[in-house]
């Protein structure tokens, strides 16, 4: 119930008790004492928190999920903050899902009721995660900047529950690498298909010398590469919390099986140096690239895959951690971890590289320190191709200058006590 009291200054005190809760507000008029007593005594039937003086309740038209999704997607667009294609995607489903659903209807039971539908159809947990996440994030917009009586207390109980029946959870480390073979059949088939216009073969190879996302490549422009350098700008790079004005240079390398530099060349005949290097849509590629597997039987590779391909490649080349992300963008190394799958096989390789690369080293070492040969007044090793015969020729010649010498020196010694003998007598 709802109490009311005149204050002396002349506003007006309104306290609710009901169900236990205990809300008190003051007002200047009674009216709208009266009107936020009955808001609260709502929302507390609902199981929602009261609302505070100054918070808007949801006016008619405007009490759906639907209304709250367009009122984000509104706000994103004014601050110039323009929505990923996965957030609109993810947005365009729950409004097709539960845009209809008014505040009162965004139970917890109806929401487990819509995970388990979005199972049943094949979403995977890290999919219903990223439902739910965007869910949590619309409701909570809604009531922090526009003051909307909305809780998302449901949100969070439907997703503990779907948490513990396994239909939300994080996402597998894909560990999948296209074998050599697979590349090469890829690259081909790709390559010498008459219906395909598109340069996805092209594409595919700078994928794994760059470790690029399919974005990032058809993002990159001709005016962002350094030649003096062999450098690209990919600008605005993927970034959990500032990806706007992300701009890093990244070095264009052949250690990865594939010559960046040489496919960008390859790639300005086509295109003349114009605007973008790759002007494709990413979807266009990765269609083309999935028809590709299809064709080819080769099951379970995404091209997304090749990232983790290319930033694989750069660790077995010998490239340290810091080096690589240079080239991937990665800030820390939990996260590169995770694009990171090195074959055990190449490490016989890896072992026989610095093992011969420790046998030349000994010869090396041991080379050095053979005697020299010494000459007059420097140190320096004969090489065989000199003449050998001028070499004799002038070393006998100072053999006999220092025997010359030596004499010399011999006969000033021997005059030097007679002198004294003559002095002392």
């Amino acid at each position: 119930m709802a109490s009311f009291t005149l204050l002396r200054s002349g506003a007006w005190r309104v306290q609710v008790r009901r169900k236990g809760a205990y809300v008190a507000e003051t007002f200047l008029r009674k009216t709208e004492a009266q009107d936020w007593a009955r808001e609260a005594e709502i929302a507390i039937d609902r199981g929602l928190k009261p609302p505070r003086r100054g918070q808007t309740t949801p006016k008619k038209g405007q009490t759906t999920l639907g209304h709250l999704i367009d009122l984000h997607i509104a706000d994103m667009n004014d601050v110039g903050r323009e929505l990923a294609r996965s957030k609109k995607f993810v947005l365009a489903t729950l409004k097709d899902r539960l845009g209809r659903l008014s505040f009162e209807a965004l139970t917890r039971e109806r929401l487990v009721e819509y995970g388990r539908e979005r199972a049943r159809e094949g979403a995977g947990p890290p999919t219903l995660a990223i439902d739910f996440a965007y869910l949590n994030t619309i409701i909570t917009h809604a009531a922090a900047v526009h003051g909307v009586l909305v809780s998302v207390e449901q949100v969070k109980l439907a997703r503990a529950a779907l948490v513990r029946l396994g239909l939300i959870g994080k996402a597998d480390e894909r560990d999948r690498r296209p074998t050599e073979d697979e590349l090469d059949h890829l690259t081909a088939f790709l390559d010498g298909n008459p219906k395909q216009q598109l340069p996805v073969g092209r594409i595919v190879r700078f994928a794994v010398a760059t470790a690029m996302r399919i974005e990032e490549i058809t993002r990159i422009r001709w005016n962002d590469i350094d030649e003096r350098k062999r450098t690209v700008i990919v600008r605005d790079r993927k970034d959990p919390r500032h990806k706007d004005g992300n701009h890093q240079p990244v070095p264009l390398l052949a250690a990865t099986g594939f010559d960046a530099w040489a496919i960008l060349k390859d790639q300005g005949a086509i295109t003349g140096h114009l605007d973008r290097i790759f002007p494709y849509d990413p979807r266009s590629i990765s269609a083309a690239f999935r028809r590709a597997c299809r064709e080819l039987e080769i099951e379970d590779l995404r091209f997304h895959d090749l990232r983790h391909e290319g930033t694989s490649r750069l660790f077995e080349a010998g490239f340290t951690i810091e080096q690589v992300a240079l080239v991937t963008g990665h800030k820390d190394w939990k996260m590169l971890r995770r694009y990171t799958n090195l074959r055990p096989e190449k490490l016989h390789e890896t072992a026989r590289e610095l093992r011969e690369r420790a046998e030349e080293n000994a010869k090396r070492r041991a080379g050095q320190s053979r005697p020299r040969r010494r000459t007059d007044v420097l140190m320096e090793e004969v090489d065989e191709s000199e003449d050998r015969d001028s070499l004799r020729v002038g070393r006998s010649a100072k053999l006999r200058e220092r025997a010359r010498s030596a004499a010399i020196e011999g006969r000033e010694d021997q005059s030097k006590p007679a002198k004294r003998r003559k002095s002392d007598r």
